[in-house]
């Protein structure tokens, strides 16, 4: 990528992902069907000091109207998204050198990562798993080689992070599935509950995370 390519971030959440590559490229679309979480890129976009053009709507959304683009990233919201038509769609919209990049990220089974157990607990007893189409049983490997992009590699990164617990609650309320729009009232009582548990883990209301941060990047064969 360069500073005149220009970057779709479906399912954008909070933004994090536009946020970080927004300096490398020439323009930035982050899109997302909810309100909310378009609102909040928008805080991680100004936070930054970056531009970058919002659009409220989802993979079924996507058409000639948003124009060209070299690379589309997608987080987790890939699970939730009907993977074939999206990837169709996507085609379209994707120079020929181009490439969707799917985002992920693992904890390994080290003593640091002690607390992640309990804290996935508590967001899985929230989530409202009814509100999405759940996620088919095919890896995205399987779709991304059925697709036009078929050329697959992946790249991993593994860090270890000092996370302040007000960030776990966030993260909590960025995914689709426990999102404030999902959860209504309930949110709050979540990222009490969050914080309570995540205290026992803490130290100077920090945790110690263990992380490896995985791109599978899918271009045409």
């Amino acid at each position: 990528m360069s500073g005149g390519h220009r970057l779709l971030d479906l399912g954008c959440g909070p933004g994090w992902l536009a946020v970080a590559f927004a300096p490398f490229v020439g323009s930035v679309v982050a899109m997302d069907p909810e309100p909310t979480m378009l609102a909040a890129a928008q805080d991680a976009a100004a936070a930054a000091n970056v531009q970058m053009e919002l659009i409220e709507g989802s993979s079924y959304d996507l058409g000639s109207h948003l124009g060209m683009f070299q690379v589309v990233t997608i987080g987790r919201a890939f699970h939730w998204m009907d993977r074939g038509d999206t990837l169709r769609r996507l085609d379209g919209l994707i120079e020929l050198d181009g490439a969707v990049v799917l985002f992920n990220d693992v904890r390994p089974e080290v003593p640091e990562n002690a607390w992640y157990r309990q804290y996935s607990k508590v967001v899985e007893r929230y989530a409202n798993i009814e509100a999405c189409i759940a996620p088919q049983r095919l890896r995205h490997e399987a779709s991304l080689l059925a697709s036009p992009f078929g050329q697959l590699e992946r790249v991993g990164v593994i860090e270890r992070r000092v996370v302040p617990i007000e960030r776990l609650v966030d993260r909590a309320l960025s995914m689709s599935t426990s999102s404030p729009e999902q959860l209504g009232p309930l949110s709050d009582q979540l990222a009490q509950e969050l914080l309570s548990e995540m205290t026992q883990f803490a130290t100077g209301g920090t945790v110690v995370e263990v992380i490896e941060s995985q791109a599978l990047i899918a271009r045409r064969g």
